[in-house]
């Protein structure tokens, strides 16, 4: 079978040309359903990735991959210690298709998600890792690792081109579709890297082709507590997500067995994850707390679906309480200063005001201008801090443009976006019809193809921070710190600089 990219045929084995139209028409036997109203991403997201380019020089190079994952594993992170248990015990991971080459251009999954970086990844890890490896590594690849497929990689400074998004902030290239009926159009782009407005790789007119954005690799841990698979929410199982991530990342051109997609899931479920220990503080499970992975044992056993939901999504009805963290409530009056400002931050995520305005998805949603909140509003699930109902948001993380704190459009200073691309996007029909939105990235809109879905994306799960640097779904905020900034700024919270300083300590004990 071939395929043309850029007028240039590529001959593929008959076995796994057979393998991509399979994957391709989802006849994978994968589990699962698109949620009401979502477009099939899959088809053509998924060719334009098998149809990419390879730099076979550095495809030679093997992932790097421990012998063995313990049960409870310890790992040196920027702020102490991240731990993990493994539910299934001590993994070899000879024996795990989670750690095999199952595609065709040497990633596994561990190429992104591993336990020093709390299953997920850290932009100083992958600059460690392209030095150590002048950008050979499997993490380094063209196909969604480079700003776009086409980028040079023939040299050790091409790479350090290429791959400047994955080195500087943990990006990888996701490439979508625009819906077939989606109500918007993107009018204009300002793509530094030419991959959008190229038609072989990008847009082939306003409403059609291929919209990269970069975005962070979420963690393979704690997944027994998710809202939504993706930060878009657009893999409807885990299975799904697994086939996909192979058939994407991997450039994998031979289908999973089950056996295969069930041994993914089952060792990625199986995965608890929380900062451990923190520097000149010691074990975060010490003296009555509960830090730590160990506490997530019980934590997941009484987590259900709408737990503590807000906005009236709790199943069993019991009324939202803003008391979302307990893990540090015997540190109150400490010696230890560490210790008592990681227990004073865990009071102010939990007590500080917030009046939220502003927020798709909330504000619009309920039709009121002001929400009075506080951070456990979005971060409601009981000492894990994410969401417990689906609930995509744009809270101003990818606004491009003049910031108005009014409004919440506009780029919130404290965040970094320099180096993304920006769309204009402009609402042709539904409720949002004549509105023009400026972003980095159009989120849930491009699985949705709904104008009030433009820049929405999940909250993450707060457990492990300290070990994952930089924050947000596009990496635009470096530090801890500016993650606060970036919500103070954003809403006017006015945080005192302990208030500050205390919520950076609490969070990076989590």
């Amino acid at each position: 079978m071939k395929v043309v990219f850029r007028g240039v045929p590529v001959r593929l084995p008959l076995r796994s040309a057979l393998a991509m139209v399979l994957l391709i028409a989802g006849a994978t036997g994968r589990p699962g359903a698109r949620a009401a109203g979502d477009t099939d991403w899959r088809p053509a997201a998924l060719s334009a990735l098998l149809r990419m380019p390879h730099d076979w020089d550095a495809e030679t190079a093997a992932q790097a991959t421990p012998p063995v994952i313990p049960g409870l594993s310890m790992d040196q992170d920027p702020a102490g210690l991240i731990g993990s248990l493994n539910a299934g015990g001590s993994t070899l991971t000879a024996d795990s298709p989670f750690f095999l080459n199952l595609g065709s251009n040497g990633r596994t999954c561990f190429s992104c998600h591993q336990p020093q970086t709390g299953w997920g990844m850290s932009a100083a890890s992958v600059k460690q890792t392209f030095s150590d490896t002048d950008g050979m590594a499997p993490i380094f690849r063209p196909v969604d690792g480079a700003v776009c497929p086409t980028a040079d990689t023939s040299t050790l400074a091409a790479r350090r081109a290429a791959y400047r998004l994955l080195v500087s902030k943990g990006l990888i290239r996701i490439g979508l579709p625009v819906p077939d009926a989606a109500q918007f159009s993107i009018t204009a782009v300002k793509d530094p890297y030419g991959c959008n407005t190229d038609p072989a790789t990008g847009l082939t007119g306003p409403a059609s082709g291929i919209v990269s954005v970069y975005r962070r690799p979420l963690p393979s841990t704690n997944l027994g507590f998710l809202n939504a698979i993706m930060w878009d929410g657009r893999e409807p199982t885990l299975q799904s997500q697994a086939v996909d991530a192979t058939t994407g990342h991997a450039q994998g051109t031979t289908a999973l067995s089950p056996a295969q997609i069930a041994d993914i899931v089952s060792f990625e479920s199986g995965l608890l994850t929380g900062q451990s220990q923190i520097k000149h503080v010691g074990s975060l499970s010490a003296d009555l707390a509960t830090g730590g992975p160990n506490g997530l044992k019980d934590t997941l056993a009484t987590f259900f679906p709408g737990i503590n939901d807000p906005l009236g999504g709790n199943p069993k009805g019991i009324p939202f309480t803003s008391q979302i963290f307990n893990l540090y409530q015997a540190w109150a009056g400490a010696a230890n200063d560490g210790r008592a400002a990681i227990q004073r931050g865990e009071a102010v995520f939990n007590t500080k005001p917030i009046a939220i305005t502003g927020v798709s998805g909330i504000n619009d949603t309920l039709g009121v201008q002001t929400l009075n909140g506080f951070c456990g509003t979005c971060h409601d699930s009981p000492n894990v801090g994410n969401h417990s109902v689906k609930l995509p948001l744009n809270i101003g993380v990818g606004n491009a443009g003049p910031f108005n704190a009014t409004t919440g459009t506009g780029a919130v200073p404290v965040l970094d976006i320099a180096d993304l691309p920006v769309f204009t996007v402009t609402c042709n029909s539904g409720p949002h019809q004549g509105t023009v939105y400026t972003v980095t990235d159009l989120g849930r809109a491009m699985i949705s193809g709904a104008c009030a879905d433009v820049g929405k994306v999940k909250g993450p799960i707060l457990r492990g921070l300290a070990s994952r640097a930089p924050y947000f779904h596009n990496g635009a905020a470096r530090s801890l710190d500016d993650v606060v900034t970036f919500y103070d700024q954003r809403f006017g919270i006015h945080f005192t600089d302990e208030e500050k300083s205390d919520l950076v300590a609490f969070l990076n004990a989590l």
